[in-house]
């Protein structure tokens, strides 16, 4: 089976919206009892560098920006995370002594964080208040379109081949490909081709392939290959083996029914920034004056983010999935990855 997939770049990883806060018993305790006001604000500071203070919160803010961090994980990174902020702190008050903040270069770069985060806070703010949860019925239709994601979901081992060459040199050895039988012919039809291979094993649950090619790959039976074209050649994905590993509805509802959210944000960003860019008087100037025809809007740098479903606990790269087919709403989050 051959298809063709587009070079497009996917977005990724929504932010983690589960994760516990690292809040330390003394912190807690600060708020209770008889501490006096003084003591409790003593207790939300983590560490103190040269006089200056490094709070939980700061730890906190880090810590709910790293993707699938379980919340047994949690301690362990805060002390990871109050080292680095003690580095940067270091680094930061040598940078102020030497009136670095006061470049022009780097004010600059500031403002322009500044605005970053202003944008994509309000983007953000205004999608989750306006874009809604999906429907019960969005929810078990999205499961029911998409089978080899779930109810027939299945975990591979695969030979990956990537091969340079081109079109001409690349159908024909596709069609001597298309006529072996196992991975040993396989190879020894590449070799003999002389073309330079790269080639690279993995075992990888559905989830874990490029959405473009989880409908086809479900198709493709054991021994033989997937192949996809580019113009600089080609790649083949050979099915070594493959065993089911369906996810219930009821499994994978909760991961669903995130990403649905997740893409409904995304869409009221994209529509919220045109209804702005459309209210707003924009004047080109200078050389951009004459806008090229073929020009698109700019993408919006700072709408939520998103990434592609997946139906069960996301395994490390060329790794063993879980076994027991559970769904976690974080590899939803994670998304398709593409090949590792």
């Amino acid at each position: 089976m051959t298809i063709r997939l587009q070079a497009t770049a996917r977005q990724r990883t929504l932010r983690s919206m589960a994760l516990l806060p690292v809040v330390v018993a003394a912190a807690l305790a600060a708020g209770c009892g008889d501490k006096s006001s003084s003591e409790g604000k003593a207790t939300q500071a983590a560490a103190r560098v040269d006089g200056s203070e490094i709070t939980v919160h700061q730890i906190n803010q880090v810590l709910e920006r790293q993707q699938g961090l379980k919340p047994e994980q949690a301690e362990a990174a805060s002390h990871q995370v109050l080292e680095s902020l003690i580095d940067q702190q270091l680094a930061v008050a040598k940078a102020e002594e030497q009136k670095l903040d006061r470049d022009p270069q780097v004010v600059q770069m500031l403002e322009a964080t500044r605005r970053s985060i202003l944008a994509r806070t309000y983007l953000e703010k205004a999608a989750a208040s306006g874009a809604g949860a999906p429907t019960a019925e969005e929810i078990r239709k999205y499961y029911d379109e998409k089978p080899a994601l779930f109810s027939q979901r299945k975990v591979y081992a695969l030979q990956e081949f990537t091969v340079p060459a081109t079109k001409e040199q690349s159908q024909a050895l596709m069609e001597q490909l298309k006529a072996t039988r196992g991975p040993a012919q396989f190879v020894e039809v590449l070799k003999a081709s002389g073309i330079k291979f790269n080639a690279n094993q993995i075992t990888q649950a559905a989830e874990g392939l490029p959405l473009g090619i989880i409908d086809p790959l479900s198709k493709v039976s054991d021994g033989e290959a997937l192949y996809i074209t580019g113009n600089d050649g080609f790649k083949a994905l050979l099915v070594v083996a493959s065993r089911s590993q369906p996810v219930a509805f009821e499994q994978a509802k909760p991961a669903i029914e995130q990403y649905l959210t997740a893409e409904r944000r995304r869409d009221f960003a994209v529509k919220e920034m045109k209804a702005l860019r459309t209210a707003a008087k924009v004047e080109y100037l200078g050389k951009f004056v004459n806008k090229p025809a073929s020009s698109v809007a700019p993408a919006v740098a700072s709408a939520p983010e998103t990434a592609e479903p997946v139906a069960a606990a996301s395994a490390p790269a060329a790794t063993e999935p879980s076994a027991s087919g559970g769904l976690d709403a974080a590899a939803m989050n994670k998304g398709l990855s593409g090949l590792k």
